[in-house]
């Protein structure tokens, strides 16, 4: 399956999740917001599959990074996604996006802005996992496990090798460049360094754990967490 009809399969999966999250009772609009798994990953240790499993595991949506950026980019999508939170979240939404733009000194731009929007508007419904465009700093640190995946970088050259069917030399040249890439992203907008370990919650090596090893464990941490946090189930 190609990319757009991924990312036109992730939006129809994402209408279901907000049509469903907009519709609740009494007690549920008065409970507290749920948990968002947030996921930032280097190259080359399979983020996304392992963002999928757990997805899969919690029956939860994932949203990688290019499908936030095309709801960002798309207003069309974009205002559905912000007429679908509702009034139990709208309050917190506003609160969550004066506060960050205050406190942060970060790039004001409309897609910027439209980008944190959709973030939050995400982690508004709960029960998701959104993967990169700087989520583990957007949202906030009481309703997010905050997700960091890394591995030595040959071994992160040798998994692109083998996922891509490309030379060692190919495999390293993307390696560096999408590294480059997210870090910018990251350091552009929100002013910090993605590496630094005090940013997250929990930092996994792929080295020594399997996708669905690294799925244990991020489930695990994530009970943990709910069971200290008061939180929506």
């Amino acid at each position: 399956m190609n990319a757009p009809n991924l990312v036109t399969e992730g939006l129809l999966r994402a209408h279901e999740h907000w049509n469903a999250a907009h519709v609740g009772t009494a007690a549920e609009l008065a409970a507290p917001t749920k948990f968002t798994i947030a996921l930032s990953r280097e190259c080359g240790t399979y983020g996304a599959a392992i963002a999928r499993e757990v997805g899969n595991r919690l029956g939860w949506p994932v949203y990688d990074s290019e499908l936030l950026q095309h709801i960002a980019d798309d207003m069309g999508v974009h205002r559905t996604l912000l007429e679908s939170v509702d009034e139990r979240q709208e309050n917190w939404l506003s609160a969550c996006l004066e506060n960050f733009f205050a406190t942060q000194h970060v790039d004001s731009t409309v897609y910027f802005r439209r980008l944190v929007e959709a973030v939050l508007s995400l982690a508004s419904h709960g029960n998701c996992v959104i993967v990169g465009r700087g989520a583990t700093k957007v949202l906030p640190a009481a309703t997010t496990l905050r997700v960091r995946i890394i591995a030595p970088l040959e071994h992160r050259i040798e998994a692109i090798q083998k996922e891509k069917n490309v030379t060692r030399k190919e495999a390293a040249a993307r390696v560096d460049i999408v590294d480059r890439e997210r870090n910018r992203f990251v350091q552009t907008h929100f002013g910090i360094d993605p590496a630094d370990p005090a940013q997250y919650d929990l930092v996994i090596n792929t080295a020594s754990y399997s996708a669905g090893e690294c799925a244990d464990i991020i489930l695990a941490a994530l009970e943990k967490l709910t069971k200290k946090r008061p939180v929506a189930k």
